[in-house]
């Protein structure tokens, strides 16, 4: 059902499954399928695709242009896939040419009041991004995530899988995948058991990743801590996934348990 106020472009292609309700409007290169939702006075414009099941409430701004000033119009993407819940004034920016071009939203996530998910992030699965959280440029999000209320992250930080971030959080580090961090400026301070046992995470794997921690965080020096790891921590999934995190390329440091 489309309710006649709604202003939608004739090329925009919606599915007829689609609910868009009062003065809405919808730009001419959006694509929306079958059992989204949409309120009233949401704006959805851009070269955007929105997937199916996705519930989009009032005053949301979806697909407009990048908050950076090297965009200059570029034909960039914005991809949303399923089952998205996107609460009212969330504003979610599509990508830039060099920041690969497409900002993408996966599947399942909560992302609540007056969130704001910049141009050419990542953002992965089943994430909770409370209100009025900041994700600046290029960041990638894991899947699992949890994101409190008023976080700003900076551009082109990661955070791994399952990591949580405390309200009111500046992340300008990196943090580790199972990663608990909270702070003015980020810090790591433990492990996110509740959340891994919630994910029925086998507790043999889970003690073995709180015992990894203390020793990858033994001193300041990641690298030599890494080197001395034994051969049974390395067998554990958990760890194996924290240690190619931290190895991995990055732009930022990766956040630890001393406070700069």
């Amino acid at each position: 059902m489309i309710h006649k106020t709604a202003i939608i472009d004739p090329n925009a292609k919606i599915s007829t499954k689609v609910e868009i309700g009062p003065y809405s409007v919808i730009g001419p290169n959006v694509e929306i399928g079958d059992n989204t939702i949409i309120q009233s006075h949401v704006n959805i414009t851009g070269h955007t695709s929105i997937n199916e099941n996705n519930k989009i409430y009032s005053f949301a701004s979806i697909g407009s242009n990048p908050q950076d000033m090297k965009y200059k119009e570029e034909k960039t993407k914005l991809l949303i896939g399923n089952n998205n819940i996107i609460r009212e004034y969330v504003t979610i920016n599509p990508g830039t040419i060099q920041g690969g071009g497409i900002t993408h939203v996966g599947n399942n996530n909560l992302i609540m009041i007056s969130a704001h998910i910049a141009h050419d992030c990542i953002i992965g699965s089943n994430i909770v991004i409370a209100n009025s959280a900041a994700i600046a440029g290029h960041a990638e999000i894991g899947d699992h995530v949890v994101i409190g209320g008023n976080c700003g992250i900076q551009q082109f930080t990661r955070i791994g899988k399952m990591a949580m971030i405390g309200g009111m959080t500046g992340v300008s580090r990196d943090v580790i995948p199972y990663g608990l961090s909270t702070g003015n400026r980020n810090y790591l301070n433990g492990v996110n058991v509740v959340g891994l046992r919630r994910s029925k995470i086998p507790n043999k794997e889970i003690i073995g990743l709180t015992e990894a921690y203390k020793e990858i965080f033994k001193t300041k020096s990641l690298n030599d801590n890494l080197n001395k790891l034994n051969g049974e921590f390395k067998e554990n999934n958990l760890v194996k996934e924290v240690i190619e995190f931290i190895n991995k390329d990055k732009k930022r440091p990766i956040c630890t348990p001393f406070i700069k």
